[in-house]
């Protein structure tokens, strides 16, 4: 008969062994009580050197301010990917990226542990991605002799609001200034962002795009500024995305994700137009056009210190919104025939439409995902669908599920009430798109203007 093995701490200490990371644990006292031959290696010492000895004898060049696993001890609170940069015992310095958790037992702090990283390996690997970037370019949009990607054309819209901004932005587009985008998730903020350089005087030139939330803080600055040989062990002369992007756009997605630092970093470029190298002390004049876009409010980022007010004012020349789907009514039965038509070329089908059931539960939906959740919507109902009209019974699980009646958990026993809302739903959509205009309200809901009065005042 097997029993299972009692977690003894040779057991525990097996598994920790085990695993291809830095693991570096404190007490309460700053004393370390688990420290792991990965640790050993990156921090360039023996495990013989830390254990059992506290953590600033063994780290002189650490303080309480300054070492994670310290600062954890004394606020309680986790720091995710934090760079710590000391000199060990034998007066190597390094460099790390740390995970640092503190240790709750019973409700009280029993210590720290941290999971390290070796910040010189992420660094060489920044250093890859930027030269892949450099080599292919993947996110250029218009190269000599090529067509562009996305124009405004692509938008497609029935929504004033919308058309409005899309007209604006094309006006705009000539401008070399700043621009920020921002928008649910969704919404269409990177096509947008297309359609502008594809509009510029910088259509032949690179679009360049970075995800500030995709990258650890500690490599963001050396992929966008770049680096100059020696800056640290085994650093190389290399660009960054801004020196990429010349004669182009430079596309900074999630704004609000970039570190504080950086902030300031951009700012002094988009007013001086030049670039230092991480580790340099020359500076590199740069033609770039920065395109920043944020899934928030800028005023809410402000408010939540996600957004220096100095860059904000600076980007604030140009700004557009992108409204959600839940407020462009009228797009959305557009929308879903447009995709339908696409998907039916690309999957080889003859879907003709939606029936009236379910476009009543398509205009009554909030769509939080907006744009792309209602097109992977039409995509899955075209994938299952073997009919020339999808029903409900086409609907993804989890979008079935929040379509059903609360009560009854069916959909279909409350067809009257439905389709007198998905009545009123168009209705005021057409009184919106036509700007309160009856007459041409009635033309684009195909009724009579005296039907339309009627329905208007009951």
């Amino acid at each position: 008969m097997n029993t299972i093995p009692i977690m003894t701490e040779e057991f525990l200490g097996a598994i920790l062994g085990s695993i291809d990371e830095a693991i570096h644990a404190v007490n309460t006292d700053g004393i370390t009580i688990y420290y792991n031959k990965v640790a050993a290696k990156h921090d360039g010492l023996e495990k013989a050197e830390v254990l059992g000895k506290p953590l600033l004898n063994v780290f002189p060049s650490l303080n309480e301010k300054s070492s994670t696993l310290l600062n954890v001890l004394k606020t309680g609170k986790p720091l995710y990917n934090k760079t710590q940069t000391f000199v060990n015992l034998h007066g190597k310095r390094i460099e790390t990226v740390n995970t640092t958790l503190p240790i709750v037992v019973n409700g009280q702090i029993m210590g720290a542990v941290e999971i390290a990283k070796d910040y010189s390996r992420l660094k060489e690997l920044a250093e890859k991605l930027v030269d892949i970037q450099k080599r292919i370019k993947p996110n250029t949009i218009k190269t000599e002799g090529q067509q562009a990607s996305y124009t405004f054309k692509d938008l497609l819209t029935k929504n004033e609001s919308f058309i409005q901004t899309k007209k604006r932005a094309e006006k705009l587009a000539a401008s070399h200034s700043p621009i920020l985008v921002f928008g649910e998730s969704g919404t269409g903020k990177e096509l947008f962002v297309h359609a502008i350089h594809n509009a510029s005087q910088r259509s032949r030139g690179p679009l360049v795009a970075q995800n500030c939330a995709a990258i650890p803080e500690s490599l963001l600055e050396s992929i966008l500024f770049g680096t100059s040989k020696g800056s640290y062990t085994g650093a190389v002369d290399r660009p960054g995305l801004f020196e990429l992007a010349d004669g182009g756009s430079l596309f900074l997605d999630e704004l609000h994700a970039m570190p504080m630092l950086l902030q300031a970093k951009l700012l002094r470029v988009l007013e001086d137009g030049v670039v230092r190298r991480v580790g340099g002390s020359s500076v590199q004049k740069v033609n770039v056009r920065v395109i920043s876009a944020m899934n928030i409010d800028p005023q809410k980022a402000l408010q939540e210190q996600q957004l220096r007010e100095d860059l904000f004012y600076r980007l604030n020349v140009l700004t557009f919104e992108l409204i959600p789907l839940r407020k462009r009514l009228e797009d959305i039965l557009f929308l879903t025939a447009r995709f339908i038509h696409t998907f039916n070329q690309q999957m080889g089908k003859n879907v003709s439409g939606i029936n009236e059931e379910t476009a009543s539960l398509f205009m009554s939906h909030k769509w939080p995902g907006n744009v792309r959740e209602l097109k992977h919507t039409i995509e899955y109902m075209m994938s299952v669908s073997e009919t020339e009209i999808l029903t409900l019974a086409h609907l993804p699980p989890m979008l079935r599920k929040s379509f059903s009646d609360p009560p009854t958990n069916n959909p279909r026993r409350n067809l009257k009430q439905r389709l007198k809302q998905y009545e009123k739903t168009l209705i005021e959509a057409a009184m919106a798109e036509s700007e309160g205009n009856i007459q041409k309200a009635a033309s684009i809901l195909g009724i009579p203007r005296q039907t339309l009065q009627y329905k208007l005042k009951k």
